[in-house]
């Protein structure tokens, strides 16, 4: 799969829309426009492609003059935007066994991303690092600001809120506010251009225990994290479907190239989906209706460009599908002109 169209959490996004409407922008068409949906991205179970995350984030720092969003953006966050990872971090036993379990497990929240402990890139003695990474080739400055700088407000919040001994912070990229604003969130001395992003702290704040940790939360945590995802980053038909969501018309792919993308044998691939209880077809059918119904009643296209576009060869297979999905016709769920209600029948199969 190419690392852009890796998935990460919708929840990365929360709070985008009220920093930009802060500043006088419209923060709801901002996302609008980029076709996120806020209230799935405040339900944070969906998944967004990590190129498109990325570039909303580059749009709004440069079109509202917000140098600092990444920052910002971290500052706003709380810890349970992690989900189930975020309840075995705060319930570790210590800083170190949090940090531990962020590097083995944080592809939960995006396998585009990734933390791990390394030697002090300084090579000073009783110090050590903390790099941030992602697989993109060319992340996005602001990106990577809000990832650490996420990372730097999880060890503070697993350490009480109180400072954690940070020592320095290493960026890739070129400043992009001033001094000040680095200076006041990290609390520390701030490096740019360095190899990569990193936080270099003692050595011994691995061994410091976590605040308020619970050890039978801890166990049930980790025992959710183990069955649902020891064997493969977020689960595989949330990554179909994100790879299904991207493509349009005569490029959606098969199970084939879906496969390739995820590098997986489609046999493999099949049984991965198997074991979640759906098929590639069930999923595709899903995604299709989605976007079935999202063509349908927010936009004037024709019914063969939309069934072009879900990769149909006919309209008469749309008009199929549609009757099956809403038990109404395409030009009858035009006409209602909004979601239809009441429960939609599992397509999955």
């Amino acid at each position: 799969m190419r690392d852009t169209d890796l998935p990460v959490r919708a929840s990365a996004l929360r709070g985008l829309s009220a920093i930009v409407s802060e500043v006088g922008g419209p923060g709801h068409e901002l996302l609008a426009a980029y076709g996120f949906d806020e209230a799935k991205i405040a339900e944070g179970n969906s998944f967004v492609s990590v190129r498109l995350a990325e570039r909303v984030l580059e749009e709004a720092a440069g079109r509202f003059a917000l140098p600092d969003l990444g920052l910002r953006m971290a500052a706003q966050q709380d810890l349970h935007m992690l989900g189930p990872l975020a309840i075995a971090m705060e319930n570790s036993r210590t800083i170190g066994e949090a940090v531990g379990c962020a590097s083995r497990y944080l592809f939960v929240f995006s396998p585009a991303i990734s933390l791990e402990e390394i030697e002090d890139p300084l090579g000073t003695p009783g110090m050590i690092g903390l790099r941030y990474a992602s697989t993109t080739t060319n992340t996005s400055p602001q990106s990577i600001d809000y990832g650490i700088g996420i990372v730097h407000r999880v060890l503070k919040l697993v350490n009480g809120g109180a400072p954690y001994g940070l020592r320095s912070v290493q960026l890739p990229h070129a400043r992009l506010a001033t001094e000040s604003a680095y200076q006041e969130y990290f609390g520390a001395e701030v490096r740019f251009e360095c190899p990569s992003a990193v936080l270099r702290v003692p050595n011994q704040l691995c061994s410091v225990p976590v605040s308020g940790g619970n050890n039978l939360l801890r166990d049930i945590a980790i025992g959710y994290l183990q069955t649902h995802f020891g064997n493969s980053g977020a689960p595989i038909s949330e990554l179909v479907a994100a790879s299904l969501s991207e493509q349009h018309g005569s490029d959606y792919p098969d199970l084939s190239k879906v496969a390739r993308l995820l590098r997986l044998h489609p046999r493999s691939l099949q049984r991965s989906l198997s074991k979640e209880g759906t098929t590639f077809s069930g999923v595709v059918d899903r995604v299709r209706r989605t976007q079935a119904l999202d063509l349908i009643t927010t936009t004037d296209l024709s019914f063969s460009h939309i069934a072009a576009a879900l990769g149909m060869h006919e309209q008469s297979s749309l008009t199929r599908a549609v009757r099956r999905w809403f038990d109404t016709s395409p030009s009858g769920l035009r006409r209602a002109g909004q979601k239809p209600k009441g429960h939609f029948p599992s397509t999955d199969s």
